[in-house]
């Protein structure tokens, strides 16, 4: 233990078998410390930042069944929508009203939207709010379903969206990045391999991405620990990554069940992975699934957070979303940082030109 922390605050980095020291024998003041101390290296230890946000889900119908959503409905089923242009509009401009300056499109796997519906949505959105709003247009799961189903390679639909005004895909759609939980959960939706194939054609074609983990399936620690490697490994080839975000299985009314971890989990995860992540600048702590147990993540090496106003994808598996935003953001106060708000940022290749 005394020569790993000394590695941490030397500023080397730790192995997964280090990894799995510290998680195992290290107290939670320990892990608090070396967390800080990486934290350190790029941000204000008293200053936090935070977005106010909007999860526009424009379709709920998808085939990829995986057990752990709530949300979904087969193709041809009662329940399934696609939102008209009109009602997203109507949603980015409430946004604009609270002030906040970022919206995630996420929906589902819907095979009767091709990727020419997507294009075209996306351009209405950057011709209409131009730089008043930054979007980030799909999770990498969908990005990898739409390009199969246009029969495209990534490197051409990511430029498909990149010429539509597209400057973010994310890393949603993650969850745990192993074969082995892909298979238990999720066998229709896609592999790691094809993940982080697409995830490196979009850095490539000029667009930005993050990292995002769900904890509290059934995943090991083991399993844990290879998605940080698989992530840390993929910020050391690309340097794409903005950010890495991590929230917590929410399970009411989905097939899979199961019960959500103590926050406490969570902030020691937390700690963890900004130990373990040197390379990436932004760990996200996640208000939509831990309401105000999300700010204590601060403390364990989290910058920056979300208020987000609606994502049904979570709120149909119970997580619930307080509107003021005052009271919330009261609570980090409290706990000593300085909040700033964080507007949403365009990809430096785009604002180049490249």
């Amino acid at each position: 233990m005394h020569a790993i922390c000394a590695k941490v605050e030397d500023g080397g980095r730790i192995t997964t078998d280090e990894a799995a020291t510290l998680w195992r024998h290290a107290s939670d003041e320990t892990l608090k410390e070396l967390a800080q101390a990486v934290r350190a290296r790029y941000h204000d230890p008293g200053r936090a930042t935070y977005m106010v946000m909007r999860i526009i889900n424009y379709t709920n119908v998808c085939v990829a069944q995986c057990d752990y959503c709530a949300f979904y409905v087969l193709p041809n089923q009662d329940g399934g929508y696609v939102l008209s242009r009109e009602d997203v509009f109507a949603k980015i401009d409430a946004l604009l009203e609270m002030g906040g300056d970022l919206v995630a499109f996420n929906g589902g796997f819907n095979p009767k939207l091709p990727l020419e519906y997507y294009c075209d949505l996306f351009a209405s959105v950057r011709e209409r709010y131009g730089d008043r709003v930054e979007f980030y247009a799909l999770t990498i799961a969908e990005f990898v379903f739409l390009a199969d189903r246009a029969n495209l390679p990534y490197a051409d639909a990511a430029g498909r969206l990149r010429d539509a005004g597209v400057h973010w895909i994310t890393g949603g759609g993650s969850e745990i990045l192993t074969e082995d939980f892909r298979a238990r959960h999720a066998k229709f939706k896609y592999t790691v391999a094809d993940y982080f194939e697409a995830q490196r054609a979009i850095v490539e074609a000029g667009l930005r991405t993050t990292a995002t983990m769900v904890i509290g399936f059934d995943e090991t620690f083991d399993e844990r620990l290879e998605h940080l490697q698989r992530t840390r490994d993929f910020q050391d080839e690309t340097d794409g990554l903005f950010s890495f975000l991590c929230w917590t299985y929410k399970p009411y009314g989905t097939a899979f069940g199961g019960r959500e971890i103590e926050p406490r989990e969570y902030w020691r995860h937390i700690a963890l992975s900004r130990i373990f992540l040197d390379n990436v600048k932004h760990v996200r702590t996640s208000v939509l699934t831990l309401n105000e147990d999300a700010f204590r993540a601060l403390d364990f090496g989290a910058d920056d957070f979300d208020l987000p106003i609606e994502d049904e994808v979570t709120q149909k598996a119970g997580a619930t979303i307080d509107l003021d935003l005052d009271a919330l953001l009261a609570v980090p106060r409290s706990l000593g940082y300085e909040i700033e708000y964080r507007h949403a940022e365009r990809p430096v290749a785009l604002e180049l030109g490249s």
